[in-house]
């Protein structure tokens, strides 16, 4: 019950302060503060660096790839300091006004949320003590098969022991629309001595009304929810969202068993069974932080507080199936509070995934902006499910159906509900649609439709939530429709659909041209009164052919058109972030997952247990699942290390040895493909046995993004705010970041890159081989080289440019080893011979 006590604190709080008159006359906000003082996490960093700089011991840099997690965590004091100080200053700046804090961040930042007018926010960020002020903002969300599909029941799991200990020691954080507990995708039925909590963790189990006690368990350890932000607002529905960390919507329920539910749990929805399901890593644990709601998405005050929260936890992996709603607003795009506490976060050891967004596939459309956090772009796996309708004319038009097919060779007569209404039936111009639609069955008569095929339109009401499939689907139940065909409307245009679960024969035609067809067949076969014009008999047929069993012809893997594209977006402080974007793709089409009991986000899928979702949502826990089996392999490794792993181990070839493809358009996608750049798959696809064994790794440290963000124009003072570190130092350009991966957004005559690589296998040699992009020239020294085991070694890139380009071009860099080992990293160049005289 503690959860409802503290919404309904709050909200007491905020009638409050609306009679006190703050929200009269002068509108409150909520605002993100964030003060100079270090926060936990770098406090006892920072004490550490000042005790061994004065006491003696070694010097230098702390090798990242041999630091393990948590090694040792700070007590409470400090923390419970952090707070006392926001509570002081908001005391002595506002005394006597009103206001609502609404959380303290002392871990990851030093700060807090409040609810505040423009003026006091004014007040605050004036006090020396205050480095930032900014106002919250809102985000938004962005399997059976794919763990054979990506190699893992006979490669990764099979190195390191199998799906029983696949990543067993790590937590993964998932930052969602929390998780349905009763789910056996993670239940914890290991014996107790054989599947303990780790003790680097300590989060706890919020318990409340809608999550019991006994929700949580040896897989799932932790859960909490954070929703200030937005009961401050008023827009939060405790009948729909849920003061709780259970899941009112499905996704988080979704996520979270893509990248660790458990494995071999059987998939089966409208009564059919679609497989076993598994996670990535199926004996990874689960600890859920619930900022993200199925009513109104999710505010940065919140995600901030999750964030914050999941890092004094001591989670290993953070997963955020979220992006903003829009570019934050700043010097720079980096500088927001969400992707800041996120580098705080990758400060303290935690690997950090995002989806890359669902706004493809223009250029530059990313939804994760920074170096520090790993972004994922979606793509296809090869399984598919496809029916088809054979008319009576033999005609065969493909379909889409999770659905059985009628009865043997039989031909069922089709009929349209505008053609079996009842004689008393009253249908204006305005209803027909809905009729059409087929989301009434009173206006139709039973014995028209009983033993024959029910036809519905699937206009444009479907897509805005209007009318559904399973309104149709209860329907043709009523009825007694022997199975339901639904074809396009041809005002929607480019809408994808997806497959359905139907309980009764069916399918959906996705292509408006096909509906054309199957419409003109259907209208042809009508007899009709030749005096009167009137319906005398419905002569079209079909038969329909069973979805149920998947196929996996589906050439693959290649970049979804919806998956957010490259480069990073333009800065206003300089031409464009030399950062490559997505770092890669993974499986996000038609997952297989886990689905909340309540889950209310698809209604297709409403009171199934899973559901077949898409989107970059999905690919984003498949990283983070296959990073916890790097984690569990190499605790030491960096986040940056585990990072390049993914990266230079990634395959940029489909299943048939061609080029990765992309898919460049929304509306009949795969009319409109070539073959994919970095800027639509970055490294390419995951590849999940290969990454356990990188060879090399390309690490970067906290200073190094320091140095990359000191490097911005304007940014001292910013990064200063952040991270009470400031600028005087060396600075790195975002093309000189040690990462695997190498982008010049302008090259002016000749630049020279460099990359240090890290040897994490054994002694090799590497040759070193490439291919040039277009109008550049490249050396690179040495071309061959030798490093032992734990060394490293700097490698040297000269690109010269040859001609003037308008646009990227690019090329590839490969690492081979005698040992068997390759690294590859792509090479990403716009050119400008002449670039000098341009600059005015």
């Amino acid at each position: 019950m503690e959860g409802h006590r503290r919404a309904h604190a709050v909200a007491l709080c905020l009638l409050w302060l609306w009679a006190g008159g703050l929200c009269q006359e002068n509108a409150a906000s909520v605002y993100i503060v964030t003060l100079k003082q270090a926060p936990t996490a770098h406090y006892y960093d920072l004490l550490r660096s000042s005790k061994s700089s004065t006491g003696g011991g070694e010097s230098g840099p702390m090798n990242t790839l041999n630091k393990p997690r948590n090694a040792s965590r700070p007590d409470g004091s400090y923390g419970k300091n952090l707070i006392r100080l926001h509570d002081s200053l908001l005391r002595r700046v506002l005394k006597g006004q009103n206001y609502l804090k609404l959380y303290s961040y002392r871990y990851i930042l030093n700060g807090f949320a409040v609810l505040v007018t423009a003026q006091q926010a004014e007040k605050l960020a004036r006090r020396q003590e205050v480095a930032n002020v900014a106002a919250d903002f809102s985000v938004r969300t962005a399997t059976t098969h794919t763990p054979e599909f990506l190699g893992l029941p006979k490669g990764a799991w099979v190195k390191e022991g199998g799906a029983d200990v696949a990543g067993e020691g790590v937590v993964i954080g998932f930052i969602d629309t929390g998780i349905d507990p009763t789910h056996p995708s993670f239940s914890d039925e290991a014996p107790l001595n054989v599947f303990p909590v780790p003790l680097h963790f300590s989060g706890v189990c919020e318990v409340t009304r809608d999550f019991p006690s006994g929700s949580c368990n040896r897989k799932l350890i932790g859960a909490r929810h954070f929703a200030a932000s937005a009961i401050t607002r008023g827009i939060f529905n405790a009948t729909k969202d849920y003061a709780s960390p259970f899941d009112g919507d499905g996704h988080g329920t979704h996520t979270a068993s893509i990248a660790a539910g458990n494995h071999g749990v059987p998939v089966i929805v409208a009564g059919h069974h679609f497989g076993n399901a598994s996670g990535m890593a199926p004996r990874a644990h689960i600890a859920v932080y619930k900022a993200l709601y199925k009513s109104f998405g999710g505010f940065a005050a919140d995600v901030v507080a999750a964030i914050d929260q999941a890092a004094q936890d001591g989670v290993d992996i953070i997963s955020l199936s979220i992006t903003p709603n829009r570019r934050p607003p700043g010097i720079a795009t980096f500088f927001n509070p969400i992707d800041m506490a996120l580098l705080s976060a990758v400060k303290t050891g935690i690997f950090v995934v995002q989806a890359a967004g669902n706004t493809g596939p223009s250029p530059r459309s990313m939804s994760s902006f920074s170096p520090w956090i790993f972004t994922v772009g979606a793509a296809a796996h090869d399984r598919v499910y496809s029916n088809c309708v054979v008319l009576g004319n033999n005609h065969t038009i493909s379909g889409l159906g999770l659905a059985p097919g009628t009865d043997g060779d039989s031909m069922y007569p089709l009929v349209s509900p505008i053609h079996a209404l009842r004689d008393d039936a009253s249908v204006d111009t305005t209803s027909s649609m809905y009729v059409g639609e087929c989301q009434d069955p009173s206006p139709l008569d039973k014995d028209s439709i009983s033993g024959n095929i029910l036809i519905c339109s699937y206009s444009v009401r479907f897509v805005l939530g209007l009318s559904t499939i399973r309104r149709a689907l209860e329907t043709a139940k009523n009825l007694s429709a022997r199975g339901i065909i639904f074809y396009m409307d041809p005002f929607v245009m480019g809408f994808q659909l997806n497959p359905t679960p139907m309980k009764i024969p069916g399918l959906m035609i996705p292509s408006p041209e096909d509906s054309k067809i199957f419409l003109q067949y259907y209208n042809s076969s009508i007899v009709r009164d030749e005096a009167s014009r009137s319906v005398v008999k419905l002569g079209g047929v079909a038969r329909i052919f069973g979805g149920l069993r998947a196929n996996y012809s589906n050439l693959a893997p290649k970049v979804l058109y919806y998956s957010a594209r490259g480069p990073d977006p333009e800065d206003n402080s300089f031409h464009d972030s030399d950062i490559m974007k997505p770092n890669l793709i993974a499986p996000g089409n038609l997952i297989w997952g886990a689905w909340s009991s309540l889950g209310a986000d698809s209604m297709e899928f409403q009171g199934e247990s899973f559901a077949l979702i898409s989107g970059t949502s999905m690919a984003a826990p498949h990283v983070a699942g296959l990073a916890a089996l790097i984690k569990q392999k190499f605790p030491g490794f960096s986040p940056s290390a585990v990072a390049s792993a993914l990266s230079t181990t990634a395959s940029v070839y489909d299943k048939q040895g061609g080029p990765i493809m992309a898919q460049r358009a929304y509306t009949n996608p795969d009319a409109s493909q070539s073959p994919a750049t970095p800027f639509d798959m970055g490294s390419g696809f995951v590849n999940a046995t290969a990454a356990l064994d990188p060879g090399l790794i390309f690490d970067s440290s906290f200073d190094d993004y320091l140095s990359f963000l000191c490097a911005i124009n304007g940014s001292g003072p910013v990064v200063l705010n952040y991270t009470g570190r400031g600028c005087g130092g060396a600075t790195v350009d975002a093309g000189d970041l040690n990462l695997p991966s190498i982008t010049v957004s302008l090259l002016n005559q000749s630049r020279t890159v460099s990359r240090r690589v890290t040897n994490v296998a054994g002694d090799e040699t590497y040759a070193v081989t490439w291919s040039s992009p277009f109008g550049v020239s490249v050396s690179v020294s040495p071309s061959r080289f030798f490093i032992s085991a734990g060394r490293s070694r700097v490698l040297t890139f000269v690109l010269n440019a040859t001609m003037n380009s308008s646009s990227a071009s690019f090329g590839r860099i490969g690492l081979y080893g005698t040992g068997g080992h390759v690294a590859s990293i792509p090479l990403s160049v716009i050119s400008k011979v002449n670039f000098d005289k341009e600059v005015k």
